[in-house]
């Protein structure tokens, strides 16, 4: 049995480009997307990836008519972006919508007081998470604006809203894309394209698995913020990502920011 969307939108004829496709919400966003009929562009920097990533997904949507091919996309070069986008049109033709989800981040080792903080690592995530973001929403809006308009969905975090110790870069850069998110609805809106931000809270993958959710005390602690007292799931994000991106339940949505994060950000909710 294939995926199965539990989350019905028609994207239809659409072709969606997902960066950072191969991870764990990327790959739930490209699974959900071709389940609801969407021809899925995957963005990713291993190909091989990649490719198993489109084969499951074509085996997956052969009910839907959704379709996936994986395409290579270094988020830092600007030239792999236009081929990339250059590539998706003449595979897919149009394109409808972009969803900037590459992001990297570093791990418990790496996480520093700003005075101690890598300028390499700094470097890094900002070129990555918002220089990316950047690039990427450059090279693909003209085609989008080609296609009549569409949408743009940009990947924060809760931590571009509320800052977390240690972490310096992957504020600033997550802040960042949240503002410059705004920025772009206000341009882009006579285009005909919606711009719109996701902040996922605490996703349950195996990278948060193994930081937080492997060990119990841990995995309390962090639950403890959180007053939905769970971890997102992966497919949490995927169909924030369907409704946002589509025009029929979302039309009037733009320069957004969709907290996904159950209660994370609405205020202290640990007792005391």
């Amino acid at each position: 049995m294939g995926f199965e969307s539990k989350l019905k939108v028609d994207y239809k004829g659409k072709t969606v480009v997902i960066t950072g496709a191969t991870g764990a919400i990327g790959s739930s966003m490209a699974e959900a997307f071709a389940a609801n009929g969407a021809n899925v562009a995957i963005g990713c920097r291993n190909t091989s990836r990649g490719n198993e990533l489109a084969e499951k997904i074509n085996e997956d949507s052969k009910d839907s008519g959704g379709r996936a091919k994986a395409f290579y996309m270094e988020m830092t070069d600007a030239g792999s972006l236009a081929k990339a986008a250059a590539d998706i049109e003449a595979e897919f033709g149009a394109i409808h919508v972009l969803i900037n989800n590459a992001g990297v981040n570093v791990g418990p080792d790496d996480r520093k007081p700003v005075h101690e903080f890598s300028d390499e690592k700094w470097s890094w995530i900002v070129g990555v998470d918002l220089d990316g973001t950047y690039k990427c929403s450059k090279a693909f809006t003209p085609h989008i604006i080609k296609a009549g308009g569409g949408n743009i969905i940009n990947i924060s975090s809760v931590v571009g809203i509320i800052p977390f110790r240690n972490q310096c870069a992957f504020t600033a850069a997550k802040a960042g894309v949240i503002n410059f998110s705004k920025a772009m609805a206000l341009e882009l809106a006579p285009q005909n394209i919606r711009v719109n931000v996701i902040a996922p809270g605490s996703i349950m993958f195996e990278g948060t698995k193994a930081l937080f959710y492997g060990d119990r005390e841990r995995a309390e602690a962090m639950l403890s913020h959180i007053p939905q007292h769970r971890p997102g799931d992966p497919s949490d994000i995927a169909n924030a990502a369907l409704y946002v991106g589509s025009d029929e339940a979302a039309s009037y949505l733009t320069g957004a920011v969709l907290t996904v994060d159950g209660g994370w950000t609405c205020g202290y909710a640990r007792d005391f």
